[in-house]
């Protein structure tokens, strides 16, 4: 059974920074491309950033370009998603989703495994 295991949600004021993690069990974490979504209140679930299996491919929306980057650790089983420069509208719920391949994916309908959310919250 695989399982995600988010983490590093907060309250965190405007140009504040945080750093989230999510740790995957029960699969061969190192073979799996992963990404991160996100929720507000009232909206659907929206891509955030997603990164292929050996970290060297990596994408993001626009509004998190030069703000935002993920990463990877594959011995310790452990994506992460640096936010830096927070603003009021990244306040969500923010999920980790792994893929049963490994290359990347923007649709929220290519991942397999979802971790249950981290709340992210931006104070203006």
């Amino acid at each position: 059974q695989v399982q995600l295991a988010e983490s590093g949600g907060g309250l965190v004021q405007t140009g504040g920074s945080l750093r989230l993690s999510c740790t995957v069990s029960g699969r061969t974490f190192g073979s799996a491309a992963m990404g991160w979504f996100r929720q507000a209140p009232g909206k659907e679930r929206e891509f955030v950033s997603t990164i292929n299996w050996n970290g060297y491919e990596r994408d993001y929306t626009d509004s998190v370009v030069g703000r935002f980057t993920i990463s990877r650790d594959n011995a310790k089983n452990t994506v992460f998603l640096t936010m830096n420069s927070l603003k009021p509208e990244d306040t969500a719920v923010y999920y980790c989703a792994a893929r049963r391949t490994g290359m990347i994916a923007l649709e929220t309908s290519a991942y397999d495994y979802w971790g249950q959310g981290t709340q992210v919250t931006v104070s203006s």
